[in-house]
C-alpha cells in the first residue's frame, strides 16, 4: 500500500489559537494543529495512487491538490497533533481502496414465475370484481 512512517515526514504542521471553551488558557496559546499534505509533490505515493486519491478526495482537496485537516478538540497541541495525524492516515487508507466492479447476476426463474403468477392472481381478482356483462 504506501509507507506510513515515510510519507509522515511530507507532512507539516502550523499550529493555530483554537476556538471555544478554555478562558485566558485559550487566548495565549496556540494548540489548533493543521496538517497540510501536497498530494502532487508527494514521493511515496505512486501515479495510479494519487489519480485514486484526487477523485476520491475531490471535495477535500485545494485547487493546488493540497489536503488540509485541523484538530481543535483537545487543549493540548501534541494530543492535537497525534488526532490529526490519525485521522489523515486513516482517510488515506480509506480512499485508496479501489472498490470492486459489480457483476450482474441474472433474475433466477423462479422468481420471475412467482412474480408473473403473483400479477395474474392480482388481475384475475381484480376482474371478478367487475359486474358480469349480459348480452
Amino acid at each position: 500500500m504506501f509507507d506510513e512512517v515515510a510519507i509522515l515526514n511530507e507532512l507539516s504542521f502550523k499550529f493555530v489559537r483554537s476556538s471555544g471553551a478554555g478562558g485566558q488558557h485559550v487566548n495565549k496559546t496556540s494548540s489548533k494543529a493543521e496538517l497540510t499534505f501536497d498530494l502532487d509533490n508527494s514521493q511515496f505515493l505512486d501515479d495510479g495512487q494519487k489519480e485514486l486519491l484526487k477523485t476520491n478526495l475531490q471535495s477535500r482537496l485545494t485547487k493546488e491538490n493540497i489536503l488540509i485537516l485541523q484538530c481543535g478538540e483537545s487543549r493540548s497541541q501534541h494530543k492535537n497533533k497525534s488526532i490529526v495525524i490519525q485521522r489523515f492516515l486513516d482517510l488515506i487508507k480509506e480512499n485508496l481502496i479501489e472498490e470492486k466492479d459489480r457483476i450482474p447476476t441474472k433474475i433466477p426463474r423462479a422468481v420471475v414465475r412467482k412474480r408473473l403468477t403473483n400479477k395474474r392472481k392480482t388481475s384475475e381478482k381484480k376482474a371478478n370484481r367487475k359486474p358480469p356483462e349480459i348480452n
